[in-house]
């Protein structure tokens, strides 16, 4: 069997782990929910057993290494994880120092979002690109920045915090205690959010049904548009220019070749598209407006493959393993 890359994807919902070849292949990929409220050993023993499970499913596989994302606030270069909002009892985990040890291969470590970019940069929506800047809009709004061939960390791999870019002086305070975070007025949380305050249980309204009278979801609002509902039609056209205001601010900020968006909002790109890219006409300087907004192709694997590239890639200096040169490195591990 070709090598293979251990990969894992830690949400705070979700834990997904996979086996992942140098094409960014998914051959095997295993999930569960994610422990988040038992503590780092919980959670870390939870890697290990979806580890387990797919490497007894898969006993020819030449695994060479392993390439986690998790969470941020993260240290990739330290391989520790600092203390993400939505893991209980984390604080400055050694992730790589205790996979390592457990496993015996190399480990990589890197934030969920800018693991996401990786994988849309090197077998997505970017892939040829020397700049790109990903965005993911659902629950929150994310990111990672390409930028001339390398990863943007900066200082503790805490660069490229998108969703907290401030964007307006009004609107409900985000989490993070600011007010008129992007992610605060734009995520997909937002959306919802609004849709359910413009509407009320049987009003007759599509965006109710779809909800059967519960809390509407951006998911609920790109179906009711989809049907030409006018007050959904109307939220999305609200969410577009959001999103073209933030995305405006990332070209001026980081000038990527393109901007991919992902997350599940990015399922009524569609819809979205030409009020983003009018919102951009209007406020990007000239020499900026010529940048394309795609949505991503990889779905919920862009963490996944972006994690085990850490391990496979040979294509960005300081990243790719050494021992990808030498199959018959006595790291690598068939199990």
């Amino acid at each position: 069997m070709s090598t293979l890359a251990l990969a894992f994807d830690l949400g705070g919902t979700e834990l997904r782990g996979a086996l992942v070849g140098r094409s960014g292949d998914v051959i095997a990929r295993a999930s569960e929910a994610t422990m988040a409220g038992a503590g780092s050993e919980a959670v870390i023993g939870q890697i290990i057993g979806l580890a387990g499970k797919l490497l007894k499913e898969h006993p020819q596989a030449k695994v060479i290494g392993i390439g986690a994302c998790a969470p941020g606030p993260l240290d990739p270069k330290a391989g520790i994880v600092i203390g993400p909002p939505t893991l209980s009892g984390w604080h400055n985990v050694p992730m790589i120092d205790i996979l390592s040890r457990q496993f015996g291969l190399p480990v990589r470590l890197e934030n969920d979002a800018n693991a996401a970019a990786l994988g849309e940069w090197r077998y997505g929506a970017g892939r040829g690109s020397e700049s790109l800047v990903f965005v993911t809009v659902s629950t929150g709004i994310g990111g990672g920045v390409i930028a001339d061939g390398h990863i943007y960390h900066g200082r503790r791999g805490l660069a490229a915090e998108i969703g907290h870019m401030t964007i307006t002086g009004e609107g409900d305070r985000c989490f993070c205690g600011n007010v008129g975070c992007f992610e605060a007025v734009a995520s997909g949380t937002a959306l919802g959010r609004r849709a359910t305050q413009l509407t009320a249980p049987g009003d007759g309204s599509q965006l109710r049904r779809l909800s059967r009278n519960g809390d509407v979801s951006a998911r609920h609002v790109v179906e009711a548009a989809r049907t030409g509902e006018a007050i959904a039609r109307e939220l999305l056209d609200a969410e577009a220019r959001w999103l073209g205001i933030g995305f405006t601010n990332l070209l001026h900020l980081y000038s990527p070749e393109v901007i991919v968006m992902g997350g599940g909002l990015s399922n009524g790109f569609d819809l979205l598209e030409p009020g983003i890219r009018a919102t951009i006409d209007e406020r990007a300087m000239q020499a900026y407006r010529d940048v394309p907004i795609v949505p991503a192709k990889l779905g919920d694997r862009a963490g996944l493959v972006g994690a085990a590239s850490l391990i496979l890639w040979e294509g960005e200096p300081g990243t790719a393993l050494s021992m990808v040169q030498d199959q018959g490195a006595d790291t690598a591990r068939t199990a």
